[in-house]
């Protein structure tokens, strides 16, 4: 498919490209280099190279910086991936939508999702989804809550999964999806190990073995004690559960946890798990998507799969 408008159409300094080249820009971003980008969709590197500079050309500005070790992308470059990324997403569900009026609901579905959810539920809807649709592929990225929302602001994927007292700011509307709850795990040596329940002041007593930054879990408990005025001792943050099982293992410190994640990944005698006084440890995770306009039959599909 092409984008480039009839001769007639085009003025001075009007952009005009195809298909290959949105394709080879996106690669060059994601890889930092023409060669790789170029392997990945079959092109020459000497074609490719010129065809990003005729890009360049073409919108008067430079889109990357050319290292001795790569190319990295220009504050223009990073503006105009995500209309990049906009253009080759809608390139793919127009594929989907002939595929599935050809032979039903079928296609690639896109899905963001915190790693609570991939963890917890989605297992279960996914399996409930490709049974009803068989015919739909999913393509699944676990990252934290805050990366999920940037993830379907920039429309790189169809649907996501966070949790809701994360900031939904330029985010399509959400629906709630599941509940889960917070629980405390410490080493069985723990002080804290003999109590059958703990409050918020007991957790910032201790070291807390925090999620990356952005997680629904560390910017909760972050907010929480500011508004008690007490400092948050996280000196660790780490990317997963397992590591923060690990960490709370060896008596690193104590870490917050979804109660079903926790029966999973901190079984056993050396772990307690605990249960967390107040209403902030209930959560509510919520399903977003892309508005109905934007999105294939076989991403509304699942959407009622998963929600039904």
């Amino acid at each position: 498919m092409s984008l480039r408008p009839a001769p007639s159409a085009v003025g001075a300094g009007q952009p005009h490209f195809d298909l290959v080249t949105v394709r080879l820009f996106i690669e060059t971003a994601e890889t930092g280099s023409v060669t790789r980008a170029a392997e990945r969709i079959a092109l020459a590197p000497a074609a490719a190279s010129r065809r990003l500079k005729e890009l360049e050309q073409q919108f008067g500005v430079p889109l990357f910086q050319r290292l001795p070790h790569g190319m990295a992308l220009t504050d223009a470059g990073r503006a105009l991936l995500a209309h990049a990324r906009s253009m080759a997403h809608a390139v793919a569900r127009m594929q989907d939508d002939a595929l599935a009026f050809r032979e039903g609901d079928m296609g690639v579905v896109r899905i963001a999702a915190c790693t609570s959810a991939v963890l917890q539920f989605l297992p279960v809807d996914i399996q409930r989804c490709q049974a009803r649709h068989p015919g739909i592929k999913i393509d699944l990225q676990e990252l934290n809550s805050q990366g999920v929302l940037q993830a379907i602001a920039r429309g790189v994927a169809d649907i996501g999964i966070f949790e809701s007292t994360m900031s939904t700011a330029g985010v399509m509307p959400a629906r709630p999806y599941h509940r889960d709850r917070l629980v405390l795990v410490v080493h069985a040596e723990h002080p804290l190990a003999a109590r059958d329940a703990v409050g918020l002041d007991d957790l910032l007593d201790y070291d807390v073995i925090g999620l990356t930054e952005g997680s629904a879990i560390s910017t909760t408990l972050s907010r929480l004690a500011a508004q008690a005025r007490r400092p948050l001792r996280m000196r660790i943050r780490v990317s997963s559960f397992d590591s923060m099982a690990a960490m709370v293992r060896q008596g690193v410190g104590i870490g917050v946890m979804p109660q079903l994640v926790a029966r999973s990944v901190a079984a056993g005698r050396r772990f307690a798990r605990i249960r967390i006084d107040g209403d902030w440890p209930a959560r509510q995770m919520m399903l977003s998507h892309q508005s109905e306009a934007a999105m294939s039959r076989a991403a509304m599909a699942t959407v009622r799969a998963f929600l039904g």
